[in-house]
């Protein structure tokens, strides 16, 4: 089962035909997304200038593919998740620690989220962004990129 992140199904939303036919590819051993991915989608159409006809795109989209909630579990593994990345990542003082985020490595807890999801339920990743790449580091992650 593949989990696409949000550069892949805005690519397929907006017919990026390599991105589309690998969709086509795989689309027999399933393929979904996140909720988060959906609220990135969601604001994606917010900020756009055709608000109504986008908004009609990601619905289609969404439509045809499945969607991950965020359980108990997803949030223990991101609970795990997060904690190693600022141990791997993060300054060793326990002081500065403290007020350390993970956005202060360049990590944004969306991406979190999306790993955490594939963790937990055994998924492959399908993403361009290099958060998921740098995750690798600290957890075996599944991870294509179709771009």
């Amino acid at each position: 089962m593949y989990l696409l992140d949000t550069n892949h199904c805005s690519r397929i939303i907006f017919g990026e035909t390599n991105v589309i036919r690998r969709l086509q590819e795989h689309i027999g051993l399933g393929v979904a997304t996140s909720v988060i991915v959906q609220g990135e989608l969601l604001y994606m159409v917010q900020k756009s200038s055709q608000q109504a006809a986008n908004l009609r795109f990601v619905r289609t989209f969404l439509q045809t593919i499945d969607l991950y909630p965020i359980s108990g579990g997803v949030a223990d593994v991101y609970g795990s998740l997060k904690g190693e990345i600022v141990e791997n990542f993060g300054p060793k003082d326990k002081a500065k620690r403290r007020k350390f985020t993970v956005q202060d490595l360049g990590f944004s807890d969306n991406d979190l989220w999306i790993a955490s999801t594939d963790l937990h339920y055994n998924l492959t990743v399908v993403s361009g962004d290099s958060d998921f790449q740098r995750i690798q580091q600290v957890q075996a992650l599944a991870l294509e990129s179709w771009l």
